[in-house]
């Protein structure tokens, strides 16, 4: 359906372009999450995407996630690796700027594009092996201090999803090549989802599949898609990478780091594999590339069209114009495809006035453009 309403197009497999309507998508997902970063306390920066090797070599990572890793070498035979993720570029950044107690808690997040040797690029933007991703990080002096954030942005996620219009349960996880230590996605129900979660009764909370073990049966299985991952870390990065602040009694300790991912891409997919139906898709109003979708039908309806065009865009609402020359019925195929929240149609018939007909629901009616413009804003 984003192949086929023009928000994307594929490049090669895992490998996708952004279309000007899903570039809009993904540009309000990123808003609702900086919105949200920003209110808890977090700093936007951005961060490289070639990374050397000697960074990776720190932790071990250049070998023990060598499967998932781009890794290549340039013409003086030095070695890079493309980002698929960021915590030792950050822990290094760490090192050279804090050295105090007093310069922490820290966090900081960036918008950037990470790349995955998927061995299998499947679900269209889903699972890509180049994608837009939100990562946050944050340093501590204490464990306990790295949990009361990591409270803080498991809170915050629910924030920005229900923005999104996605209700979201959190699952327990394995920590893959990130951590040993266990951590939490946060996954939307979807029957075409790659994951099996248990969700305990009544909750929304519970396991994913890989940790689930077998609990007792107040679980529900459920297929689901991953949309972001919080990763309490511990201090395995800056004791290998010699990452110490000085504490009030003078002692050099490692720093408690956490980290906290959101793919932007991935999130708009997610919303299409959850909110669409056989006609096409339907976009939560927050994320929608439109707030309306204006249809003109035939030629004497253009200028009257034109005019309502330039009252809904002085009004402040952003609004798709299809003035193409084309009949009724393939002009409303369109606009259920692309699944704008509201269709407006101008026609002989409306005179000075528009039919409102909502993408989620069947009833037409006729009102007044003030009328549309009052329920739009």
């Amino acid at each position: 359906m984003l192949v086929r309403g023009g928000f994307i197009d594929q490049l090669a497999a895992g490998s996708w372009t952004l279309l000007p309507m899903g570039f809009r998508v993904v540009s309000k997902i990123t808003q609702i999450v900086r919105e949200e970063m920003n209110a808890m306390g977090c700093q936007e920066m951005l961060m490289p995407l070639l990374h050397p090797k000697e960074v990776w070599n720190q932790t071990g990572r250049w070998e023990s996630a060598k499967e998932v890793m781009y890794q290549l070498k340039d013409t003086r035979e030095r070695e890079w690796a493309l980002s698929f993720t960021h915590e030792e570029i950050v822990m290094d950044l760490m090192k050279k700027h804090i050295s105090s107690y007093k310069d922490l808690p820290l966090a900081v997040y960036h918008f950037s594009t990470k790349f995955r040797n998927e061995l299998r690029a499947t679900g269209g933007i889903l699972r890509g092996r180049e994608f837009l991703m939100k990562d946050a990080y944050s340093m501590h002096l204490t464990e306990e201090n790295l949990m009361e954030w990591y409270e803080k942005f498991k809170q915050a996620y629910f924030k920005i999803f229900g923005r999104l219009g996605l209700d979201v349960y959190v699952t327990e996880a394995s920590g893959g090549v990130f951590t040993d230590k266990r951590t939490h996605e946060f996954q939307v129900l979807a029957e075409s989802g790659e994951d099996t979660i248990y969700i305990k009764k009544g909750t929304h909370e519970g396991y994913n599949k890989e940790v689930f073990e077998g609990k007792s049966g107040d679980y529900e299985e459920h297929k689901s898609i991953e949309v972001g991952n919080i990763f309490p870390l511990g201090t395995m990065y800056s004791e290998k990478m010699d990452a110490l602040v000085t504490d009030k009694e003078g002692k050099k300790r490692p720093i408690w780091f956490g980290s906290y991912g959101i793919g932007t891409t991935r999130a708009m997919g997610a919303a299409v594999e959850v909110f669409h139906d056989d006609k096409g898709i339907i976009w939560p109003k927050a994320i929608s590339p439109f707030a309306a979708h204006l249809v003109s039908l035939g030629v004497s309806s253009q200028e009257s069209a034109s005019r309502i065009y330039d009252q809904l865009e002085r009004a402040g609402i952003e609004v798709l114009w299809d003035e193409t020359d084309r009949g009724a019925g393939e002009k409303f195929a369109d606009a259920d495809l692309i699944g704008i929240p509201v269709r407006l149609v101008v026609s002989e018939k409306t005179g000075d006035k528009v039919e409102w007909k909502e993408r989620a629901g069947e009833k037409i009616e006729l009102v007044s453009v003030e009328e549309a413009i009052k329920r739009l804003t």
